[in-house]
């Protein structure tokens, strides 16, 4: 049984959901997202709350109960505060620019690696090594930050690499010469 799908969704002041045909909308400060969910549930918006019901428990209905949840979850919370990934660029002479709607990355290859920025997100560069991306769609920040740290994974030896701020890279002690 998803303990998951059976929490409650608080919806704050200045966010409204609608449910039409199969399809929940949420529409925000920040902006509007809107998400196709499966037939089988059924969701329910109240004053003050989003409920997500399933009317049995085959497999199928419990599987994607928990999720939908989360789904619907996230769209409140992005619309509402919005989501941030913040990637720390680390070794001489690692570094990030903006040029108009492209991020471009110098992660120590003889090229630059260059990122469309996909319309709804926000890059900013407080320093030319922090790489701050926000929007309302978490998946979307989430996908594009971890393209961005494609480029140049963190090396365990030196740490050298595209991290996330909150990521602990793990360092190991390199090769030693025999005596």
């Amino acid at each position: 049984m998803s303990r998951i799908g059976n929490k409650p969704i608080l919806l704050p002041a200045d966010v409204t959901v609608t449910v039409n045909n199969h399809t929940v909308s949420a529409k925000g400060p920040k902006g509007e997202l809107s998400f196709d969910f499966d037939n089988s549930l059924e969701i329910v918006v109240e004053e003050k709350e989003v409920l997500v019901k399933r009317p049995s428990d085959s497999k199928w209905e419990k599987t994607i109960h928990g999720t939908t949840r989360a789904l619907v979850h996230n769209m409140i919370v992005g619309v509402s505060q919005g989501f941030t990934k913040t990637l720390e660029i680390n070794g001489v002479g690692y570094r990030a620019a903006l040029q108009g709607k492209q991020l471009i990355v110098n992660a120590g290859y003889s090229h630059t690696c260059d990122f469309d920025i996909p319309e709804g997100l926000t890059v900013e560069l407080p320093k030319n090594t922090i790489i701050k991306i926000s929007g309302i769609d978490k998946q979307l920040v989430g996908q594009f930050a971890a393209e961005v740290r494609e480029c140049r994974k963190p090396e365990p030896y030196k740490g050298k690499g595209i991290k996330y701020s909150d990521e602990h890279v793990r360092r190991k002690e390199g090769k030693t010469a025999k005596k």
